[in-house]
């Protein structure tokens, strides 16, 4: 998987799992949209990806770290396996996936400069 696909696939499951987080659990909280939000710009950052990919792929990467250990961190608060501890597992994995692969675009980026 190339990392432009990754990134738009991050965003997307994050749009989706913050809509539906917000939408389906009650009490709704505001907090639920992050996901959302943070979704919103890994899709905009796709839009500039060919326009400077390094710089881009470096904000992703940062960006999808922060959202993996803001999900992580919630996730190990929440004790029963309810609709949101599914949620956020969704978002680990979506996460995790990315900075796999940002992570490996980086180091063939660097073998194929040495």
């Amino acid at each position: 998987m190339k990392p432009l696909s990754i990134n738009y696939f991050n965003g997307f499951v994050l749009m989706a799992a913050g809509l539906f987080g917000f939408l389906t659990v009650v009490p709704q909280s505001v907090t639920a949209l992050i996901p959302t939000f943070a979704g919103i710009i890994f899709v905009i950052l796709g839009f500039f990806w060919n326009k400077s990919p390094k710089l881009i792929a470096h904000i992703a990467v940062t960006l999808a770290l922060i959202m993996f250990a803001m999900c992580v961190w919630r996730f190990t608060k929440i004790d029963d396996w309810v609709t949101t501890k599914y949620i956020f597992l969704v978002c680990i994995l979506s996460n995790l996936l990315a900075l796999f692969v940002f992570i490996k675009s980086f180091i063939d980026a660097r073998k194929l400069k040495n």
